[in-house]
């Protein structure tokens, strides 16, 4: 500490105990009081400041819920700030923390980031997905960064004995305007941890921002290039243990027998244990496992099991055959979900019509690092290292394995190697706590990627069927959609035979909104265990509009752009104003980077496709080259409008991922099942894309003022139907089916 600050501070003592009371200082800085949290527990070294908000709202476009984001800042000036959201490559625990940091003014080289434990009492809701830790956490965290400065800055001003309009804030800084006199922030703690955190900090204008809207680096970049980051599959505790596993390969199927006599006579093995489901959706399928004093040992005893399943009531699924049902059923009438105007009357008197039927096969999440836990389970105490999505589904789970209070499991969130939706489920966490609590000792369980892939919950197959009226004028006034997919909600409702009418309001929904509409929902029962996927039903639904837009362009003999600008501007409801408007720009923005119409040599071809989901609005422009069977993807331009970006290196990688993803599942990934059980075991028969393959991206980000939508998931649908679209415009050939090049064709 400088000598002129420690005198400054000296005189401040002299002047006010520190036995002052909160209420006392709470009138000098004429703040009304608020919930928040203090430092005990945590020594008397640092301030750590959570705000406290209200319970989330049931409106999802609500920031007003209940996350508590931390700021601890030591005497020193060292400052960390705590992330309650799950890291999982997305860039999260940069994002969220650089908002604290920018509000606060805070030196970012002085700033470590860690991950918040599982623990929503504290950060608040902790699941990570539906693109909504941004949109819902921004302003929240933007608070707690913009209290903690006013705090400082009242600090500041009592140790000067001045009114805290005189002071200013820059770089970990608090300064007197009228002497330039500089108190580092550390030097403040001691005052400002006994100051009330103020219920409406001002929070800065968009032109004051240092970090928000730039492209600030990863703070764990370093440590990624260099491989130190602890990853779930990298955990080790003391005394752990190892263990290989096998499930059911059949939704429902049940353990008939198991020989181990083999498995046991392995140097190294420890135990057999089997396992099986509870009632809960997240809970194991049914499986067996070998645990052994190191992986490799595990693994090799694992295939000398002889295990006998009986198969149960879904050993009949077939994709192929089920595909081919669910457009059947989409084809003909089915159940009525959402209805306006008179659909039949317009398809009756209309000059034209149009129809196309749509489908797409289940889809796994595959992410680079398979399911990963280490779970020790004691008589009194049981703790988890997990990559995972949701942290509070591991305590319940494992509450009710072990009867005991959800809380009381310790669940150490660790980044994960991918995710995608597949780690909001904690099957693999389960698991390992049956062994843990059966062998008595902490155990390490990593799936190998045969079984990561057989046993997941996937995304919906699907199929869908569009029919649009088109009248005299060349007016698109009528459209019918029927859509079958076994639908998510079936793992919490068990005999669901259709989606339910909530997985239908995108469509009935959609800014298109023409005036004559009707949805209708076709049979289709779950035979495997559904779950989200990034972009989850987006995927299907993108894929059917935009590539149905491009249709009715070349029927009504239009150019794809005129026509979706026709389907917009159709909707005069003024509660679509905002989405036409957004929808368009984006439209116009990739139209215009991709340079929309211009000539291009034989076998190439542009498409185009824009979509919206979880609030955001992206559209991409695809430039493929086709010869043959060959499907050349040269350019992408991708335009993306969701708000206020808070790290514009991250959302450029958000929508270059999407790109991957979405040419993936365009192409080449498709999960079949014969017999019940999954056909395919791991990259060679499920292929996503390589490096040799990766087209040019351009990423084009709208500057916009509004509050930050979804990003990590809304880039994924609209490139396939922009990639079929260009296929049609180089070849004349219509894909309605994904994907397109599946392997076993």
């Amino acid at each position: 500490m400088h000598p002129h600050i420690s005198d400054e501070l000296n005189r401040y003592y002299q002047r006010n105990s520190l036995a002052d009371s909160v209420s006392e200082i709470v009138n000098l800085s004429k703040m009304s009081r608020r919930s928040f949290i203090k430092a005990a527990g945590l020594g008397t070294t640092g301030l750590l400041l959570g705000i406290s908000l209200p319970t989330q709202a049931k409106n999802k476009s609500s920031t007003a819920f209940s996350p508590s984001g931390f700021i601890h800042l030591n005497n020193n000036g060292d400052l960390t700030l705590y992330c309650g959201r799950c890291e999982m490559g997305q860039g999260i625990s940069t994002a969220l923390p650089s908002a604290v940091a920018d509000e606060m003014d805070a030196d970012w080289s002085r700033v470590t980031v860690k991950q918040g434990e599982g623990n929503e009492q504290k950060y608040g809701p902790q699941d990570t997905g539906g693109s909504a830790s941004i949109r819902v956490m921004y302003e929240p965290m933007r608070k707690a960064g913009a209290a903690a400065k006013q705090m400082l800055m009242l600090a500041a001003a009592k140790v000067w004995a001045i009114d805290v309009t005189n002071v200013t804030t820059n770089n970990h800084y608090v300064i007197n305007k009228s002497t330039g006199q500089k108190l580092n922030y550390g030097d403040l703690v001691d005052i400002a941890k006994n100051i009330e955190v103020p219920d409406n900090p001002t929070l800065k204008s968009k032109e004051s921002f240092r970090y928000i809207g730039t492209d600030l680096p990863r703070h764990d970049q370093q440590m990624v290039v260099v491989g130190q980051r602890t990853y779930g599959a990298d955990t080790i505790v003391e005394g752990m243990k190892f263990a290989a596993i096998s499930h059911c390969p059949v939704l429902g199927g049940k353990l008939k027998s198991v020989d181990k006599s083999d498995a046991v006579k392995v140097k190294g093995v420890i135990d057999v244990v089997e396992i099986a489901p509870i009632e809960h959706p997240f809970s194991s399928v049914g499986a067996v496992a070998v645990v052994a004093d190191n992986s490799w040992t595990a693994q090799q005893a694992l295939k000398k099991l002889r295990i006998e399943w009986d198969l149960g009531a879904n050993k009949e699924y077939n994709t192929k055959q089920y595909r081919a049902s669910l457009i059947k059923r989409v084809e003909q009438d089915a159940q009525e979900v959402f209805s306006r105007g008179d659909v039949d009357r317009a398809l009756d008197n209309a000059a034209k019509i149009v129809s196309a039927t749509y489908s797409g096969g289940h889809l796994c999440h595959a992410p680079m690092e398979p399911n990963a836990s280490v779970v020790s389970v004691t008589d009194d105490r049981c703790q988890v290292w997990a990559s995972t999505q949701s942290p509070k589904d591991i305590q319940n789970v494992l509450a009710k394995l072990l009867d005991r209070q959800a809380d009381d499991i310790e669940v150490n969130v660790m980044i994960s190697g991918g995710a995608f939706g597949r780690k909001f489920k904690c099957d693999y966490v389960h698991e390992a706590a049956v062994i843990s609590k059966q062998i008595k000792a902490p155990v390490k369980l990593i799936w190998s990627r045969e079984e990561d892939m057989r046993t997941g919950f996937y995304h919906s197959i699907n199929a869908q069927h569009l029919k649009a009226s088109i009248n005299e004028q060349g007016e698109v006034d009528g459209l019918l959609q029927r859509v079958a997919f076994p639908s998510i909600s079936s793992l919490f409702q068990a005999g669901l035979d259709r989606a339910p009418k909530r997985a239908f309001n995108d469509v009935n929904n959609h800014p298109f909104n023409i005036a004559n509409f009707r949805s209708e929902s076709g049979l289709a029962p779950a035979h495997t265990r559904i779950g989200w996927y990034r972009a989850v039903y987006a995927i299907f639904y993108g894929f059917a509009f935009g590539s149905f837009a491009d249709e009715l362009a070349v029927a009504s003999g239009k150019d794809t752009v005129s026509m979706l600008h026709q389907l917009f501007d159709a909707n005069k409801d003024p509660k679509f104003a905002e989405q036409v408007q957004r929808s368009k720009g984006v439209l116009d923005l990739a139209a215009k980077q991709a340079n929309w119409g211009k000539a291009l040599p034989q076998g190439e071809g542009l498409g185009i496709a824009v979509h919206y989901s979880f609030q955001s609005y992206v559209a991409m422009a695809v430039h493929v080259k086709v010869d043959g069977d060959n499907i050349r993807v040269l350019n992408v331009d991708c335009a993306i409008d969701c708000g206020q970006i808070l790290n514009t290196d991250g959302a450029t990688a958000q929508m270059e991922g999407a790109v991957v993803m979405g040419m993936s599942l365009a192409l080449y990934t498709e999960i079949n099942f014969e017999n019940g059980a999954v056909t395919n075991s791991n990259f060679h028969d499920y292929p996503v894309l390589r490096i040799n393959e990766m087209p040019n991206v351009n990423v084009h980000i709208v500057d916009s003022d509004a509050s930050p939508t979804g990003l990590g998931e809304p880039g994924v649908a609209p490139f396939a139907p922009a990639l079929a679209n260009a296929i049609y415009a180089a070849t004349g050939k219509r894909h309605r089916h994904l994907p397109i090049k599946p392997m076993s064709a």
